[in-house]
């Protein structure tokens, strides 16, 4: 059999598909897995052993589709579930299997603060589409495959740093997401432990204003390395403080410890740190049955959260609380408990 997943973006968006790949492919052995998604993406997946051929979106839809044509698939996995997911399926006339995205759901949760989600992370509504075939979630949560060009070399970060270190994603796709510069500063200071600071280039700046405090003990990594390079660094933390974004879930999927931001998006949306039935079990056997391998921060009850499913450039009402009320000191608090485990 032929299965084509469907998922164009985003980072994380794409990483939350990788239990999909791997239980179709694991499961029915005569399975050949093809995944098509942007040019961009395409280092998420190239790695990926699961998937035996990538198909990248090309600017021109009707050459994409004469392109997938070609392979004659069996089945089509669309997990994006969009107009342009849309007119591929139409166009190879072949059995689907769609996720749902519920979004008169999230409209009645953002608009309304009506929530009618259902109680599941998005990574089992995607595992719903397989149900047909008799996939089944292994619970070995996300998968994250870094190529052996893409692994950081220690000389690539300060010496200081190489006992150990606490990864800080400043980073994030809108401004509504991201705990403001100062907040992390204010962080920064507090925390006695080697730092790294995650993000891209349009994140440069932020981090060289974080890091200004304490050269030595910050380290702005942001903008330095590529994704892979950045999800190696991820790997390599002994905790990943982090806003809603790709690297948190890429930190799951390394089964990193992730204390996650939450601003205008809720965890509600299904959209949390996923790690894993099997690995959750195990972690609460050894601890305790309460102890989750992540914290989620978010200022709870406030009347205009969520405002956005997505988010904006800018808070709509000018005053940001969902982030700017969240307590550095008790962030800090919630640091130490994690160093604090034994693992």
């Amino acid at each position: 059999m032929k299965f084509l997943i469907i998922r164009f973006s985003s980072i994380g968006d794409i990483v939350l598909t990788t239990p999909v790949i791997r239980c179709l492919k694991k499961q029915l052995p005569n399975a050949e897995v093809h995944y098509l998604s942007k040019k961009t993406y395409k280092h998420i997946l190239e790695a990926n052993p699961y998937i035996d051929k990538i198909h990248l979106l090309k600017n021109n839809l009707k050459e994409t589709v004469s392109h997938l044509k070609k392979e004659n698939f069996d089945f089509v996995i669309d997990l994006h579930h969009n107009l342009r997911s849309l007119k591929v399926k139409k166009a190879l006339k072949k059995q689907s299997f769609s996720f749902q995205k519920l979004n008169i759901q999230k409209w009645l949760l953002t608009a309304f603060k009506i929530n009618r989600l259902p109680k599941a992370h998005i990574v089992d509504r995607y595992m719903e589409t397989l149900s047909s075939f008799g996939v089944q979630n292994d619970g070995m949560g996300l998968d994250y495959f870094i190529p052996e060009k893409d692994h950081v070399k220690e000389t690539d970060i300060p010496a200081s740093h190489l006992a150990g270190y606490i990864g800080c994603v400043i980073g994030a796709a809108v401004n509504t997401k991201k705990l403001p510069v100062h907040k992390w500063k204010e962080l920064c200071k507090l925390i006695d432990h080697p730092i790294i600071l995650l993000g891209g280039p349009e994140d440069g700046n932020d981090g060289d204003e974080i890091a200004e405090s304490d050269k030595i003990k910050i380290y702005n990594a942001c903008g330095k390395f590529g994704l892979n390079e950045s999800a190696d660094l991820v790997k390599r933390a002994k905790l990943v403080i982090t806003n809603d974004t790709g690297l948190m879930h890429i930190a799951a999927a390394f089964k990193r410890p992730v204390i996650s931001l939450w601003g205008n998006t809720v965890p509600e949306f299904g959209m949390y740190p996923y790690y894993g039935e099997n690995y959750t079990r195990a972690i609460s056997s050894i601890q305790s049955p309460t102890i989750l391998p992540y914290e989620i921060v978010e200022i709870k009850n406030l009347s205009c959260r969520p405002c956005s499913k997505i988010g904006y450039e800018k808070c709509p009402k000018g005053h940001f609380k969902c982030m700017e009320l969240i307590d550095v000191h008790e962030l800090h608090d919630t640091i130490l408990k994690f160093l604090g485990r034994k693992r």
